[in-house]
């Protein structure tokens, strides 16, 4: 694919996920009152606000946003086959898993958030988590309906 045409399905995901994204600045800016700190980060496609101070810990991405309650997005963490007791998997970097949900969403746009819901929220059922951990291993898969996945 030659790079205008790249850009342009760029430009066209992020304004199919525009509702989502602006839930995410939304969430976002209400914590940068509570210390959350908001940055771009073009690797992942997202504004990250750090330092999110609500959820039990990890991330949650909405459109272009990722919601993190960490220092940083560049740490190791477990699959969610590995954290179910399913396999002994080796750790993921969160900024890998995050980014698979960031093209998810930007495929998807406002279909996202209740087909992730359909297919079993956060948990290892869901083959959203499942396509997200297997990108963040290998750097391919991020689509939750790749071959082999039931």
């Amino acid at each position: 694919m030659n790079p205008a045409s790249r850009a342009a399905l760029f430009a066209l995901g992020i304004a199919w996920t525009l509702p989502n994204t602006v839930l995410g600045l939304v969430g976002g800016a209400a914590g940068l009152a509570f210390g959350a700190r908001v940055r771009w980060r073009a690797d992942d496609c997202a504004v990250v606000f750090q330092h999110w101070p609500w959820g039990p810990g990890g991330a949650l991405t909405l459109g272009n946003v990722i919601l993190h309650t960490g220092a940083s997005l560049d740490t190791d963490c477990l699959t969610y086959a590995h954290r179910a007791g399913l396999g002994n998997e080796p750790g993921i970097r969160l900024a890998d898993h995050e980014r698979a949900h960031v093209y998810q969403y930007m495929v998807l746009g406002p279909l996202f958030l209740p087909l992730y819901l359909l297919c079993g929220g956060v948990s290892v059922r869901n083959r959203f988590e499942r396509a997200a951990d297997r990108y963040a291993r290998s750097g391919r898969g991020w689509w939750p309906w790749s071959r082999g996945e039931g």
